[in-house]
């Protein structure tokens, strides 16, 4: 997306225009109105007497509403208009858009108002990649609509536009011949519906005719009505969540807006029902993923924890069945990817759903388990036994891929399949210190720790909610060997780290990375190592003053706006610190917090997916990563957690104990009506400085 892009967005619908509210979308560009992975909307554009129009500011009034306001002209020289526009757009199972031209003037004006509309149903990776479309498109006119539409056998998709006014419809758009007299104005509202797409509760989609008037009302209704429940959706939300007061105003900017845009990306699909998980993230990841969902889960829970829930549930309908190599699937794994659009209807993805990855798995026992100790729910960890034993199952039986007892990754699917199913899952994520990739199969350290951690959790759920204690006893058996094995093998003596991962032949892929701070998340480090891992997480080569970037300076494939292997990625940091404070370093996870909080500044409190690893002293600002998604719901939920670490926030029994330790510039916190299995608890922390 340009920098000046404009999105609004509810669920998995967004739109994306220019800062005029006009849709250009070219082939590769992520412009449009997008539904279920499809765009619906192509073109959109606005012009009056010909004339395109200049945008003089945009009002965001919410996440799933815009408002544009504009003057016709060209040039870069204002000349004081006699007319101006404004567009105000809300998104829901499409969007409805409300135009209003003004007349300054003295005298009346005749205009020809006119919106150019096409859509070229573009499956979101046929915008990824460039790809044809192999359907056939159609259009169909009547009064006051245009129906836009593609079909490919019975895969079929339409766009439905239609009016109140006076218009004339032809095959590419809508025109409208208006008169306004001094200083009145003229309004037209404008639908446009997606027909096709996944929606909850929708009404049967609607076919060209001409609307009679309780049609008309009942559709206007409709809108207002959509409009108006996500506004009550979002105030109920944020009444919900608990209560931030501190001293520091970017941090209450930056919390409201990670509760705002975590409200903007929940997404409700079929299994769910009327309940919703966190999507994956803006533009390319609006449907549920499997790891990302459970990291955003976990990050949500003292705020959020129905996210867990829901995630939870959905993801164990989904869970795998059975060995199918085109989806990289096996029996108990759980899903990395779900899409709606034509590529996988017709399996020319493996997305429906898609399972290649190796961490999501474990993830989901671990999440699990963290969701039972903060709500008490012992029902849903006992409805979820299966899945869960599944689950624990697929670490032993299909994950262990060289028998020596660690989870590797090689996808069965050369075309179409990830190359590296962790969630550093780009190409050149996974590489030795001198820059040369490993072959496959691949063991990534952090894979061990969430095994790791899934035992020892399900262990504790064995106890007290499925009543199997020898289950428990060899679960915690089998843990505890991990630990051993791992701390022996991925230890790079003379460096004083863990590698990155092995290799196929047990080799250490022997890169600094950030992911040895996940291993202090999952508990499986020895206390004999932390310290040195604490060290080199705070090392220069490391922590660049911002945040832990993704791959240490010095190494081969070092590069700070390189994708996996030198950026800074706020989700990363917030279980670093998590990890850190788990181990006792509460110093440093301040400090981690502090820097990745110190920058969500730079992003008006919205913090991307990622941004460039250069040094803090080089530069002012964080260094923007160009094409980072925005917003994405693990860089939401960072903040959240973070809070959490800071305020040291740990369920233990029924009561929630607070342990606080503050950077030195965070002044005052107070979280006010915290949820859990204790009801609702408050927590205060005040700044103390930093231990030497």
């Amino acid at each position: 997306m340009s920098t000046d892009a404009v999105s609004i967005l509810d669920g998995n619908t967004f739109v994306v225009s220019d800062n005029r509210g006009d849709i250009n979308a070219t082939p590769t560009d992520t412009s449009g109105l997008f539904a279920s992975d499809t765009r619906f909307l192509s073109t959109w554009n606005l012009t009056v007497d010909g004339q395109r129009l200049n945008s003089l500011s945009v009002d965001h009034l919410e996440y799933f509403a815009s408002r544009f306001f504009l003057v016709p002209g060209t040039g870069t020289v204002y000349v004081d208009a006699k007319l101006s526009v404004i567009r105000q757009r809300a998104v829901g199972d499409g969007f409805r858009e409300q135009l209003t031209i003004l007349n300054h003037s003295e005298e009346p004006v005749t205009l020809t108002v006119r919106i150019d509309a096409a859509a070229d149903f573009a499956d979101l990776f046929e915008v990824k990649n460039a790809t044809a479309k192999k359907g056939k498109h159609y259009t169909r006119v009547d009064k006051r609509q245009l129906l836009l539409g593609y079909a490919r056998e019975t895969f079929v998709r339409e766009t439905l536009i239609s009016t109140d006014g006076d218009v004339q419809v032809d095959d590419s758009g809508l025109t409208f011949v208006v008169r306004i007299q001094p200083h009145e104005d003229w309004k037209t509202e404008l639908r446009v519906e997606a027909i096709g797409a996944l929606r909850r509760g929708a009404a049967p989609p609607h076919r060209p005719g001409t609307p009679t008037a309780a049609t008309k009302s009942r559709r206007r209704g409709e809108a207002e009505n959509a409009e108006a429940r996500m506004s009550r959706n979002l105030d109920a939300w944020l009444t919900k969540a608990p209560k931030l007061d501190c001293d520091n105003d970017d941090l209450r900017v930056t919390y409201r807006r990670s509760l705002v845009d975590l409200a903007a990306l929940r997404f409700s699909p079929l299994v769910a029902g009327d309940y919703s998980l966190p999507a994956a993230g803006l533009p390319w990841f609006m449907t549920m993923f499997g790891r990302d969902s459970i990291f955003t889960s976990l990050q949500a829970l003292p705020f959020a924890p129905e996210l867990a829930r829901t995630t939870l549930r959905a993801l164990a309908d989904w869970q795998g069945a059975v060995v199918d190599d085109f989806r990289d699937e096996d029996p108990g794994r759980i899903l990395h990817e779900m899409r709606y659009g034509e590529t996988a209807a017709f399996e020319e993805q493996p997305h429906s759903p898609y399972y290649g990855t190796a961490d999501a798995t474990q993830l989901f026992v671990v999440l699990l388990d963290e969701y039972e100790r903060w709500t008490g729910d012992l029902a849903l960890a006992r409805q979820l036994e299966p899945e869960a034993r599944a689950a624990l199952n697929w670490i032993d039986e299909y994950a262990d891929l060289r028998g020596n007892g660690y989870v590797y990754y090689e996808r069965r699917n050369e075309q179409t399949g990830l190359e590296n199913q962790c969630w550093k899952d780009s190409w050149d994520s996974i590489s030795f210190k001198d820059g040369r990739l490993p072959g496959f199969p691949r063991a990534t350290c952090e894979l061990q720790g969430y095994a790791y951690d899934a035992k020892v959790r399900a262990a504790r759920l064995a106890r007290i909610a499925w009543k199997d204690p020898a289950f428990a006893d060899r679960l915690e058996a089998e843990a505890a060997a991990l630990k051993r094995r791992f701390n022996r093998d991925f230890w790079v003596a003379d460096g004083q780290y863990f590698a990155l991962a092995l290799d196929a032949d047990g080799n250490q892929v022997d890169a600094l990375s950030s992911n040895i701070g996940h291993l202090l998340w999952s508990g499986i480090v020895d206390k004999s190592k932390a310290k040195a891992v604490a060290r080199h997480l705070m090392s220069d080569r490391l922590f660049s003053g911002w945040g832990v970037r993704t791959l240490a300076k010095g190494e081969q494939r070092y590069n700070p706006i390189g994708y996996h292997v030198g950026t800074v990625w706020p989700f990363d940091n917030s279980f670093i610190a998590w990890g850190l404070r788990r181990y006792g370093f509460h110093d440093e996870a301040a400090r981690i917090a502090a820097g990745i909080l110190d920058a969500a500044v730079f992003f008006d409190g919205r913090l991307p997916e990622a941004f460039g690893g250069y040094e803090r002293s080089l530069t002012r600002y964080p260094v923007q990563y160009p094409t980072a998604c925005s917003p994405q719901a693990w860089s939401t939920g960072a903040p959240l957690l973070f809070l959490r670490t800071m305020l040291g926030l740990e369920p233990s029994g029924d009561n929630l104990v607070i342990d606080p330790a503050l950077p030195d510039n965070a002044g005052h916190i107070a979280l006010y009506d915290i949820p859990g299995r204790w009801g609702q608890r408050d927590a205060f922390a005040r700044r103390r400085s930093l231990r030497g």
